[in-house]
């Protein structure tokens, strides 16, 4: 009889980023020959001063991972989906999407219960240009303060006085048991969060992508809607350079999806929206629904859309 294999867990050291691949790797031991979390600090965790799209993008939380995974020092890769670039490196394939936490985006103030509720002028932290163009767009009087660091370190940023308030995805606050600090939500029609955002992404070699065990951490459903939501992201070419929102829900095999894309100062905004009845091939049919919306939005939007 063939043994079951033991996989080794590529993960970012994070508080977050330890928890969500805890959970992976407690589901993973379960169906393989047991699980392990090996630790891998990545570009993107010790430059914490400047805005990822100052320093590579993306990629700058994966391109370590990733080349472990390459190199065989690990079997498999855990990320927060909206951490994923559009395109992977050659030889890599997301082969699994867990069951998806919360999308939303959630708002944290000590003073104030809601971005509405903000005072002319108020000091809002983010480093993610999809939140800075967001809020803009419904708040031209707020001063956008940059603020990166792990869940931990921006919330307590947050209590000795850099910003008003912050936006964090509400996903991770769950996962790491602190709901409680969350004021108020921001409505994910109104303001659709990054691609993918709630989901996690188990990232493997190409032959490694029918591994029995992937079965224990895929969710039909994630996946289809994630498919659906980076298909817009790489119709709009999307990195830390492009603010990009996109929200899918699927209710049985309909489809419905909402993209938009703003320009970063938020003054222009661009949206679309469409459904599908999903027929034998559902991802990808999904995939390609993203990309029609995505390229109607570029074809619109066109270079404005890139800081």
């Amino acid at each position: 009889m063939t043994s079951q294999p033991f996989v080794r867990i590529g993960t970012r050291a994070s508080k977050l980023a330890l928890t969500q691949s805890g959970m992976m790797r407690d589901r993973i031991a379960a169906v393989s020959g047991g699980a392990e979390l090996v630790h891998i600090t990545t570009t993107g965790d010790r430059v914490q001063d400047r805005r990822l799209l100052e320093i590579g993008g993306k990629a700058l939380f994966t391109k370590e991972i990733e080349e472990a995974l390459l190199d065989g020092r690990i079997d498999c890769a855990i990320h927060s989906m909206k951490d994923m670039p559009a395109e992977l490196p050659p030889g890599l394939v997301i082969a699994a999407i867990p069951e998806r936490e919360d999308v939303r985006d959630a708002f944290l103030s000590v003073n104030y219960g809601s971005l509405e509720a903000l005072p002319q002028g108020a000091r809002l932290g983010t480093a993610s240009l999809r939140r800075q163009a967001q809020t803009l767009h419904r708040r031209p009087d707020l001063e956008i303060v940059m603020l990166r660091g792990n869940v931990d370190t921006r919330i307590a940023r947050l209590h000795e006085g850099v910003a008003d308030a912050i936006l964090l995805a509400a996903s991770g606050l769950n996962r790491l048991g602190l709901g409680g600090q969350v004021r108020s939500f921001i409505d994910p029609n109104d303001c659709p969060p990054a691609p993918g955002q709630g989901a996690l992404a188990i990232e493997v070699r190409v032959e490694d992508a029918g591994a029995p065990w992937l079965d224990a951490v895929r969710c039909r459903e994630t996946t289809i809607a994630v498919a659906a939501e980076r298909g817009a992201l790489v119709a709009l070419e999307g990195s830390c350079r492009t603010a990009i929102g996109a929200r899918a829900q699927l209710e049985g095999d309909r489809l419905t999806l909402l993209v938009e894309a703003l320009t970063p100062d938020g003054a222009r905004r661009f949206r679309r929206a469409g459904e599908a009845v999903l027929g034998s091939s559902p991802e990808a049919e999904a995939r390609d629904l993203g990309r029609r919306l995505g390229e109607q939005i570029r074809a619109e939007g066109g270079e404005a859309l890139i800081y």
